[in-house]
């Protein structure tokens, strides 16, 4: 079974889905014949690579008066998971990069340890995670070769690769993350947050014996 997850570091969701879809899957009997694979999907590609308003602030702009409850409804399904969601923290900036260093890590068989990096840097350190250093580091903290790394972010090693699963979220129809898809299935997703459940269901509907409940690992709307 092959699941690409469309995920971006920018994403609290993302970062709950993953941890509640890693709890769900360490129970899968079938875990090891699941292959997971990260796409890149960049929420805010105009962003430049120098920090600006918080991610708290940002989404005052976008929910107004419902800013606070909603903001702290993700801090508490955050904490639910383990998780320390500082948005007030947390500076949106260009993904690019962060998503190339991926690609590296998934080369090396550490796609996995990376993302939870870039995930926790952002959202609970408030790194910069378009900062060449910072992506170094993190890559060193992840098992890379911290030389190789550089050598990545020096040049444009697998840029296209980013832009290609750019191509293919657009011609899944993704507008949003996360977003999963099952064996080229029509993806599941939603507007700022995913049921990670539901993509397990649709596997067991498929014929697979995913063997955990759908409540172990739904994930909560944004909405």
């Amino acid at each position: 079974m092959k699941l690409e997850i469309y995920a971006d570091v920018l994403c609290p969701w993302c970062y709950i889905g993953k941890r509640r879809l890693t709890a769900a899957l360490a129970q899968h009997p079938g875990r090891d014949s699941i292959e997971i694979v990260w796409r890149a999907y960049e929420l805010a590609p105009d962003e430049g690579r120098t920090p600006g308003p918080t991610a708290a602030e940002a989404m005052a702009g976008w929910w107004g008066e419902q800013a606070p409850a909603r903001i702290a409804r993700i801090r508490s399904l955050g904490a639910a998971e383990g998780l320390e969601l500082n948005l007030h923290l947390a500076r949106p900036v260009n993904t690019f990069d962060a998503h190339r260093l991926v690609k590296l890590a998934t080369d090396r068989g550490r796609a996995d340890q990376m993302m939870e990096l870039l995930l926790h840097a952002y959202h609970t350190e408030g790194d910069n995670v378009a900062d060449p250093r910072v992506l170094q580091r993190l890559g060193g903290e992840a098992g890379l070769d911290t030389r190789e790394v550089r050598t990545v972010l020096d040049g444009d090693d697998y840029a296209d690769e980013v832009r290609a699963d750019r191509r293919r979220a657009a011609e899944h129809g993704i507008t949003g993350v996360p977003s999963l898809v099952i064996d080229g299935r029509p993806p599941v997703s939603g507007a700022g947050a995913l049921e990670v459940g539901l993509a397990l269901v649709v596997v067991d509907v498929a014929g697979a014996d995913h063997g955990v409940a759908v409540g172990q690992v739904g994930m909560a709307s944004s909405g």
